[in-house]
């Protein structure tokens, strides 16, 4: 597979609420190094050769800013912009449904992530060549793992073999159409194809890619982007 023309679209879930960002603003429209966190990953995957088009997932009544700050980027490859879902998956479903049939391939990136490689989209792409259904990137686990109840540890994991999953995501787009439609209890879309039978590959993440969730991890994510740039 090669970039350009190649019917790939991204989903770029940003509808997330971000309870534990507490924020005053939707996590996507928090302050990253002077512009919206959301600017960041679609500023990359719209420079990307291997992504023909784009859909961005915004918080709900945060659509009208999605579409100007993708005006302002210049990201010409935005081709909607849709309010989310209850859940994430009902978020990708709606982002999903604007992506044409004809499309090959389907990545989903959480806005959450916003220091995307393009390393890591071309791996997860090309990662779908062989029949695999969906290809995800991944680190392994460095630290040690333990099982608890409450503030009881009742066993530590055996952490070889263990990955920490990251965004984007790609899939062949009908294998994704049929594991949304048939399930919603899982915290990837990798974890509906594999639910579904779909046989997922691993390829190589990027420690880079770090999720928000807090505003410790966002002065984080700052960091490493003043220290890139």
């Amino acid at each position: 597979m090669s970039p350009s023309g190649t019917g790939v679209w991204a989903v770029v879930v940003a509808a997330g609420r971000g309870e534990r960002f507490r924020g005053d603003r939707p996590k996507a429209f928090a302050n990253l190094a002077g512009r919206p966190l959301l600017a960041e990953s679609l500023e990359r995957l719209d420079a990307s050769p291997w992504i023909e088009a784009l859909v961005v997932v915004a918080p709900v009544e945060w659509e009208e800013p999605a579409i100007l700050l993708a005006e302002e980027l210049g990201a010409g490859s935005v081709r909607a912009v849709v309010p989310g879902g209850a859940t994430r998956a009902d978020s990708v479903r709606t982002g999903l449904a604007e992506v044409p049939d004809e499309a090959a391939v389907v990545l989903v990136h959480d806005a959450a992530r916003p220091l995307v490689p393009e390393e890591v989209v071309e791996r997860v792409v090309t990662g779908l060549a062989d029949g695999w259904d969906g290809a995800v990137p991944a680190v392994p686990l460095a630290d040690t793992v333990k099982r608890a109840e409450g503030e009881t540890v009742t066993a530590t994991v055996e952490r070889e073999g263990l990955y920490g999953a990251q965004t984007p995501q790609a899939f062949a787009a009908d294998v994704l159409r049929r594991a949304l439609a048939g399930g919603d209890d899982a915290t990837d879309c990798a974890g509906l194809v594999e639910a579904a039978g779909g046989r997922v590959r691993l390829v190589e993440g990027d420690r880079r890619l770090l999720k928000v969730t807090t505003p410790a991890d966002l002065a984080l994510v700052e960091a490493l982007l003043r220290a890139a740039g």
